[in-house]
């Protein structure tokens, strides 16, 4: 999400020409904001109201992350210490979500949700316990992701036990099957593009 459209940004939105935007500014027909420097420029609220959308409030979400239905003890530590965390550093959180699945699966039905709220501008703060609760690999990317649509922060308590070392090692040790069986489908290539080269050229019967 942008704060800031400049005039030949908005006039494609509305299929006008800059010329246009100025002349509707000067009638009061479409008013622009102005710059510290008198320059025009358009907020996103009108944006909005271009392109038939409402703007909405934006509010902080807790999210809390287990991987499956036998950690419900540490959902719980969880949901406290964030709750707690909240309450001593003054925020005040709108919404709360709580999720189920594995940190590498991104098909969690709470994740999507808080991310679709996040692309669609309703989201201002989005309070971890650790990062690895929202995901357990690419949380740069994640991070860029919420900023680029509005979200100011996401703000990670950090407490390392909230983040069950074993739940960590069965993320990675899940990884390795997807490896193994790549590596096997890489061999069977190798294997054909072999055969491939005997039959064109015998010479070339010979491995290395």
């Amino acid at each position: 999400m942008k704060d800031i459209y400049w005039p030949k940004e908005f006039g494609k939105v509305l299929g006008k020409a800059v010329v246009t935007l100025q002349k509707w500014d000067r009638k009061g027909i479409r008013r622009a904001c102005r710059t510290t420097t008198n320059r025009r420029y358009y907020n996103h609220e009108q944006f909005l109201q271009v392109i038939g959308q409402k703007a909405f409030e934006q509010i902080s979400i807790r999210y809390c992350r287990i991987s499956g239905s036998g950690q419900k003890g540490d959902l719980a530590s969880q949901k406290r210490a964030v709750e707690q965390f909240c309450i001593a550093t003054g925020k005040t959180v709108a919404e709360k979500i709580e999720d189920m699945g594995r940190g590498l699966t991104y098909k969690r039905e709470g994740c999507i949700r808080l991310l679709e709220m996040v692309e669609r501008g309703e989201v201002s703060e989005i309070v971890l316990a650790h990062k690895d609760r929202l995901v357990r690999l690419g949380f740069e990317w994640f991070r860029k992701f919420c900023s680029d649509h509005g979200c100011r922060r996401i703000t990670v308590m950090n407490a390392e036990s909230l983040s069950p070392e074993a739940e960590m090692t069965k993320d990675l040790l899940s990884i390795i099957p997807c490896f193994s069986g790549r590596r096997y489908g890489l061999g069977k290539y190798k294997e054909k593009l072999h055969a491939m080269l005997v039959e064109k050229d015998p010479a070339n019967n010979q491995k290395t």
